[in-house]
């Protein structure tokens, strides 16, 4: 029997993404918030599931090694993998955006410090508006860099805004908004295009239904 391997990002993105899936019928008993397995199956056995990193899981899309993936458009953007970008799920939704001090002058003449764990996506957004930059790559607790001197701004994710008010900072300008997205790989698309397509079909139900 063919099936379909699909990686969905592991944390928050995964509990979202296997409600939504439940919600078009596509079910995994083995998945439990203690279960430390990385590959499962669906009920029907035409879904394999696989847990990525965040940062892998486009890898994993492209390369082959998944045909379909569940990730945030932040890290589609940074990654730009040659990958087919299908549904977006609406759910996860938060905003990229440069973030500093109130006082912050983002039009000084001098080049900015910039924090973030999306270099590239910073590199773009600054040098589409002609601003020389430096970008100092963190994985964690971004709002920190501005606070101790490291940055002069951050580009990161912000959901509720709840950190950066709590840390003085404010949101200087928004970057893109983002949400969780199905990309696909390319010649998976074209080898089971059958399966690819009543897969989509039935998340896309799902979302018809909201």
């Amino acid at each position: 029997m063919s099936y379909i391997t699909l990686a969905i990002a592991t944390g928050r993105t995964a509990k979202r993404a296997m409600t939504f899936l439940e919600k078009a019928g596509i079910e995994f008993p083995d998945f439990h918030n203690n279960s430390r397995k990385l590959v499962i199956y669906d009920t029907t056995k035409k879904v394999r599931l696989i847990f990525a990193k965040t940062a892998d899981l486009c890898t994993y899309v492209e390369k082959g090694a998944a045909d379909v993936g569940i990730v945030g458009k932040d890290t589609i953007m940074e990654e730009t993998p040659d990958v087919y970008e299908l549904l977006d799920f609406e759910f996860g939704k938060c905003q990229l955006v440069v973030a500093g001090f109130p006082e912050s002058d983002v039009q000084q003449t001098n080049a900015l410090t910039v924090a973030s764990k999306y270099p590239k996506i910073a590199e773009q957004f600054f040098q589409e508006r002609n601003k020389r930059i430096e970008t100092i790559k963190l994985n964690g607790s971004i709002e920190l860099a501005p606070l101790i001197g490291l940055s002069d701004v951050i580009v990161d994710i912000v959901e509720t805004g709840t950190t950066l008010n709590q840390n003085g900072l404010v949101v200087l300008d928004t970057i893109a908004d983002v949400s969780a997205r199905l990309i696909v790989n390319k010649a998976s698309y074209a080898t089971k295009t059958d399966d690819i397509q009543s897969f989509i079909q039935s998340l896309t139900k799902v979302l018809e239904e909201v």
